[in-house]
């Protein structure tokens, strides 16, 4: 093949060369993209799933809350009703009725959030992927904020509550069964035999734990009345979130 044929042949092959140069370039960028696209459609189906745990969550959350309410606010009527009492000369209640509101107050109980969906949602970039701004922000707000805010408000209840069962218990000579399967969280007791202290029952300072009681059953109640707000948020904007998705 003299020089004239060979530059004719060449100039044929490279044009061809070049398109498959292309096409072999062309296909693994294409490999790339399709790569990335089941990855980010893996990752946005993994956040759905998140976000539907998270309103399940939300919903059994919701359900704690209401129940630790009614304990609250059923000490608070014990506790009416036993500083009514006091105030008439313990004429209101008898010793047994007086030590059963006695014991029906519980102020000592917490809430505690399952977080583990947002923590999870954190640790796997989920939270980053959620298209709603105002659902990031609720968020943070009941799993930073308002977390950090029950956590301190609680253990100052708990310290309050050890002092309060220590004084009823070691002026007031209770004798109870107990029933572990009773009752919402922590089961139930029944007074089998007591001594009423008068002394007391009449004095100050347990007036005074009664009113502290009180003080923090409310306190709780208002701090649980925000919690909820933020929660029956997260839910309807998770509804919202997993519907435009």
């Amino acid at each position: 093949m003299d020089i004239k044929s060979a530059q004719v042949s060449g100039a044929k092959v490279w044009p061809r060369r070049a398109v498959e140069l292309f096409a072999i370039i062309a296909s693994i960028l294409l490999s790339f993209f399709l790569e990335d696209l089941r990855q980010e459609n893996e990752e946005v189906e993994k956040k759905d799933e998140l976000v539907q745990d998270l309103a399940i969550v939300v919903y059994e959350d919701l359900k704690q809350i209401d129940a630790l309410r009614a304990t609250l606010e059923a000490s608070l009527a014990c506790i009416d009703n036993l500083q009514g009492d006091i105030a008439s000369g313990h004429k209101k209640l008898s010793d047994t009725q007086a030590l059963e509101a006695l014991l029906c107050v519980e102020v000592g109980h917490s809430f505690f959030p399952q977080n583990g969906v947002y923590e999870q949602m954190v640790a796997t970039g989920a939270l980053e992927l959620i298209e709603s701004n105002e659902l990031k922000v609720q968020l943070l707000k009941i799993f930073t904020h308002l977390k950090d805010r029950n956590y301190a408000t609680s253990t100052e209840i708990d310290s309050f509550n050890i002092t309060f069962r220590n004084s009823v218990l070691a002026n007031f000579r209770i004798r109870f069964s107990y029933n572990s399967e009773d009752g919402v969280f922590y089961g139930s007791r029944k007074i089998e035999d007591q001594k009423f202290n008068l002394d007391y029952y009449m004095s100050n300072e347990f007036f005074g734990l009664l009113s502290q009681g009180s003080l923090y059953a409310n306190m709780y109640l208002r701090q649980l009345s925000d919690i909820s707000d933020g929660y029956r948020a997260v839910g309807a904007l998770a509804k919202s979130e997993l519907v435009e998705s």
